[in-house]
């Protein structure tokens, strides 16, 4: 007992949570054991069954390591996404944002995201309170609490922050594409191709120069395939992405495959509707560039023109003052 009353509160906090920490690791080096002996079960069973049957091409080479803490930082997040926690891990409206962010596998990138933002949540606060102890010595235990709450509300928010910039950058670019990918659709509709046809063809030969409205109109038409109305396959686009535009192109296609009909004509003015708002956008900018450009250039260039131009009247009058005093 008298060994113990030697250390402060705050050394006795900073161990325990150094003890809290090194339990975290050793459940997840656990975790991570057993899901790796799951896949090595599951990879035996997988061929013993090939052995079996008929004759197979040759067994794929073993996974790197790398590829083994994929899956299983991917299998751990599906349990955590399944569990008691998953209504506070991954919200409605963080699901959302990770439907829109554009991700190839929405499964996989679910699942990191929950192991991503339940790993800071509990690794950020604990680091912060020993790195505060460490360097800065013994704190209050007001300090320690109040460190713990705002290392936990920053890794606890942090994977969202992120997800919403990215959400908010392929907004962006999506407006950008949109006037190319109205002249292509312009251009295949004149050739003679349905909706769908030019539509498939700007998928997968511009993908590449339109990387966010192809993986979009991409995903709209796999809804549209499994037997949806083509309101309701583009209904992310309309509703989700913010952008007039993006909703009135849409809501056109729509109209045109329901109806049929020209649509030439309606796809060139609104076109030229588009490239009229960015260049009404672009002047915009410069104007505000101009302004600021101005308040630049009186902050720096105004004392410098102050002191060539007024320089030679100021050192007369120096001069004139001094000499008044040393005359007096």
């Amino acid at each position: 007992m008298d060994s113990l009353t030697t250390f402060t509160p705050a050394q006795l906090m900073a161990a325990a949570l150094v003890l809290i920490a090194i339990a975290c690791v050793l459940i997840g080096a656990h975790m991570m054991t057993r899901l790796r002996a799951q896949s090595r079960t599951v990879a035996v069973v997988d061929r013993t069954l090939a052995a079996r049957g008929p004759a197979q091409p040759d067994a794929k080479e073993p996974a790197n390591p790398l590829s083994s803490l994929a899956q299983g930082t991917d299998a751990l997040g599906k349990r955590l996404g399944s569990g008691s926690l998953a209504e506070s891990l991954l919200p409605a409206e963080d699901n959302k944002l990770l439907e829109l962010a554009g991700y190839p596998n929405i499964g996989i990138a679910r699942a990191r995201y929950v192991v991503l933002r339940f790993g800071l949540a509990i690794l950020l606060p604990l680091t912060a309170v020993v790195v505060r102890v460490t360097w800065f010595g013994a704190a209050s235990w007001f300090a320690i609490v109040t460190t713990l709450v705002l290392g936990f509300a920053i890794g606890y928010l942090l994977p969202k922050w992120l997800l919403t910039r990215r959400v908010k950058a392929r907004k962006e670019q999506a407006g950008k594409e949109l006037s190319l990918f109205i002249d292509l659709l312009r251009l295949l509709q004149g050739v003679g191709l349905s909706v769908d046809q030019s539509l498939q063809v700007i998928i997968k030969d511009f993908a590449s120069v339109l990387p966010v409205l192809s993986h979009e109109f991409s995903a709209a038409c796999a809804i549209y395939a499994r037997g949806r109305t083509r309101e309701q396959s583009f209904s992310r686009l309309i509703q989700d992405f913010g952008n007039d535009d993006i909703a009135a192109i849409c809501r056109l296609i729509e109209q045109v495959d329901r109806h049929g009909g020209a649509v030439q004509e309606p796809l060139n003015r609104f076109s030229q509707r588009i490239r009229d708002k960015r260049r009404f956008e672009l002047k915009e900018r410069i104007g505000r560039l101009t302004v600021k450009m101005t308040g630049v250039m009186i902050v720096t260039l105004m004392p410098a023109l102050l002191i060539v131009t007024g320089g030679m009247g100021f050192l007369a009058v120096i001069r004139g003052l001094s000499r008044m005093a040393g005359g007096n």
